[in-house]
């Protein structure tokens, strides 16, 4: 995916309305740089419709070995151009599931009680390929409550351990607790890719919380038989569980 189609695809995701940002939120989140210890960890104040990093915390460079100016100065489609090629659409399905699920699912007075997540792998300066698990929370919202500014969080971990492309989106309850609203594993082949009839069958029916016994009846099968379709279908998803395939039915509201 060329840089240029990158660039389209986020500014559709992001297409909004000119709103002033919240000026002193932002200039108190910078002053507290100076106060935080090195880490793994780094920061940045985010801005959708320029498409730039409005600041970029002193821990870039430590985390990653690369210059904090270059990215203030190029903005975002330097980043992107770092991100692993094979996780750029991926990365770019998350950013768009989670805006059309945020749109269409969080009423507008609550958007300001969100937090979102995802990850991807990124190429430092020694031309290494590290994961980052980034988190955004929203701080400023156009005229029609789309986030425009926005505090970004990375976190960076080791390449070696692998991590599909995963997103999450997190509500803040009124005991000031996060939800979990949505999920989403992009890596993961969808739900009807390599699933057959009989195993759809099935995760029905397991979403309906029949045991395998009761779909053994229902199917005319054995129940041994429903146990080893259940079994492909968990290896076919890469999954642990029923419990797990069954949450993932319900966030992403899929129908079989």
């Amino acid at each position: 995916m060329t840089n240029d189609k990158v660039k389209a695809a986020y500014k559709a995701i992001f297409k909004s309305y000119y709103s002033p940002s919240l000026e002193k939120h932002i200039e108190k989140i910078i002053e507290l740089d100076a106060f935080l210890p090195y880490s793994s960890t780094f920061f940045c104040i985010t801005n959708t419709q320029a498409l730039s990093f409005e600041y970029v915390s002193k821990n870039f460079k430590t985390c990653l070995g690369l210059d904090k100016s270059d990215l203030e100065v190029k903005g975002m489609q330097y980043f992107w151009s770092r991100i692993h090629p094979d996780d750029l659409e991926q990365w770019l399905k998350a950013l768009n599931e989670l805006m059309n699920f945020t749109l269409a699912e969080i009423d507008l007075e609550d958007r300001v009680r969100m937090s979102y997540t995802w990850n991807y792998r990124f190429k430092n300066s020694k031309d290494e390929y590290v994961n980052i698990i980034q988190n955004t929370t929203p701080l400023e919202f156009d005229l029609d409550e789309k986030p425009i500014i926005g505090l970004a969080h990375y976190t960076v971990i080791n390449a070696q351990l692998e991590m599909p492309v995963c997103a999450s989106a997190k509500f803040l309850n009124d005991n000031d607790e996060y939800d979990t609203v949505y999920y989403n594993n992009f890596s993961q082949k969808l739900l009807t890719d390599g699933i057959s009839n009989r195993e759809r069958d099935i995760i029905r029916l397991l979403a309906l919380n029949y045991t395998s016994k009761q779909i053994a009846q229902k199917l005319n099968i054995s129940s041994n038989t429903v146990d080893t379709h259940r079994r492909n279908i968990l290896k076919k998803l890469n999954i642990t569980s029923t419990g797990e395939l069954i949450s993932m039915l319900k966030m992403k509201k899929m129908i079989f």
